[in-house]
């Protein structure tokens, strides 16, 4: 369908609407009375040869004059848009791959070209949010066979850019989450490239987390490389740790994970898919999975555990990557700091080895090293942990992490925050229970990820003796509001850290 005639004059609203396009428009706009145009409806925006599909939103107030429109900040850069230029608004095709979609809310098998398509219309904006929840809902669950797995993992690599390396094997690791404090990459990389073996490293940052490795990652040194860049750093050092949205990796996941956050959806299909997408458009070869369990973990029982793993190992097969996956203990936090530059100050300190460093994330992350160094041929069997160990506490891994950060752009020490309450024992007792969720949540209460400082400061493990009075955890805030913020949660809370 043709665009519009009559154009209209952009201004840039200064609104953040995360990664989706929106436009504002005038309520007498004649384009938008005209064409029919109606509160959240799908438009397509024209301007200058390139095109987006945006949601509406109708303004009524004098916010915009009758011959404007506002663009959100995603739209305002998809359009590649200038204060004053023209855009055209029209009605967008309509989303044949959606009919696939409803054939799977009814029961019917998707097949791989039907998840080519869906995922090449969700990549390009051409999905609603609801049609994407409707997406979401309908892979939900069980609803996903191993084939259907596949076909999606697939789709999902296929949108989007896919790294190239003259080197092999390239190894990568990743955790299902849900453990806060849990930092042990950073390490791993400079273990494993401190070893001969290469390790790209592309991280995600926080979504519903205090932090995300790229959060942490950031309050040290720079992460947000481009792709040439990366190429040098891994050159130079073998291994590196950078944000993988700047790089276009399996796109579809960061829109689908958005989609299925906020929604409390999840499924051993979406989240394999979601996994392994990038990690074979990182190039990687080999591949190690932590899968914390834990009571308030992701993953809340051995059973489900086993069942995750076979599927990751099994369509890693099929798209020619070789996965190990370990399950892990995520009964509690794993170090002391939750948050950016707490978690930062956490793996800081076991890679330089300083006496007070956290013993649970340095015996978590050589554990993990040595099994990537088993996998990518560098030890034999059941010597990974012994050889990565050795790695540690003799310096290598802390000069690698060194030239690593040097190489992207320069080390820095991560700030501290400037308010901070103790939160101490209302008895004594034994600590008999941590709640991952409730911790994560006070983090994020105050302010974590977006103040890098901000989250708190575990003081107490489980199965320690604690008498009343004694610290439980400090919560970190770089403002005075978000430090009560948080404490009001925590006051209504009590049960974050249970004693018996």
């Amino acid at each position: 369908m043709s665009a519009s005639p009559h154009g209209l004059r952009v201004t840039r609203i200064g609104i953040d609407t995360y990664q989706e396009p929106v436009v504002y428009m005038h309520a007498d706009c004649e384009v938008c009375r005209s064409e029919g145009f109606a509160a959240l409806a799908r438009v397509r925006l024209s301007l200058d040869g390139r095109e987006v599909i945006a949601t509406l939103n109708v303004v009524n107030s004098n916010l915009l004059g009758k011959h404007e429109a506002g663009l959100s900040d995603a739209a305002w850069v998809a359009l590649g848009a200038r204060a004053g230029s023209l855009v055209y608004v029209s009605h967008p095709d309509p989303v044949e791959s959606f009919s696939k979609v409803r054939g799977k809310i009814y029961g019917r098998t998707l097949a791989p070209d039907d998840f080519q398509e869906i995922i090449a219309d969700v990549v390009a904006g051409r999905y609603s949010g609801l049609e994407m929840a409707s997406f979401v809902t309908a892979c939900a669950g069980d609803h996903l066979s191993l084939e259907e797995t596949i076909g999606l993992t697939h789709a999902m690599v296929s949108a989007g850019s896919r790294l190239t390396w003259p080197a092999h094997p390239i190894v990568d690791k990743h955790c299902i989450g849900g453990l806060p404090g849990n930092r042990t990459t950073p390490i791993i990389v400079a273990i494993v490239a401190a070893a001969g073996l290469v390790m790209p490293k592309t991280s995600s940052r926080a979504i519903t987390s205090p932090a995300g490795t790229a959060d942490t990652m950031e309050t040290i040194a720079p992460v947000m490389l481009s792709l040439p860049a990366m190429r040098r750093v891994v050159e130079r050092e073998g291994g590196c740790v950078v944000w993988g949205g700047a790089m276009g990796i399996s796109p579809a996941d960061d829109i689908l994970i958005h989609v299925e956050r906020p929604l409390d959806f999840d499924s051993d299909g979406q989240l394999t898919a979601s996994v392994l997408s990038k990690k074979v458009a990182a190039g990687s070869t080999h591949a190690l999975i932590d899968i914390p369990v834990g009571p308030t973990a992701k993953m809340r029982n051995s059973a489900g555990a086993q069942a995750l793993a076979k599927r990751l190992i099994d369509v890693g097969a099929a798209l020619g990557i070789a996965v190990k996956t370990v399950e892990t203990d995520g009964a509690q936090p794993v170090g002391r700091g939750i948050g950016p530059a707490l978690e930062a100050r956490d793996l800081l300190a076991v890679l330089r080895g300083e006496p007070g460093a956290p013993q649970d994330l340095a015996a978590r992350a050589v554990s993990l090293a040595g099994h990537i160094l088993e996998l990518g041929g560098k030890a034999g069997p059941a010597l990974g942990a012994r050889q990565a160990r050795a790695l540690l506490d003799d310096g290598r891994a802390w000069r690698k992490f060194q030239a690593i950060c040097d190489a992207q752009g320069g080390m820095r020490e991560p700030r501290t925050a400037a308010h901070r309450q103790v939160i101490v024992a209302p008895g004594t007792g034994r600590i008999a229970r941590m709640d991952n969720r409730r911790l994560s949540r006070i983090a994020k209460l105050a302010g974590a990820p977006r103040a890098p400082a901000a989250g708190l400061d575990l003081h107490a493990r489980l199965g320690e003796q604690v008498d009343a009075g004694q610290p439980l955890f400090t919560v970190h805030a770089e403002s005075p509001g978000e430090l009560a913020y948080a404490m009001t949660y925590v006051t209504a809370h009590e049960g974050a850290i249970a004693i018996a």
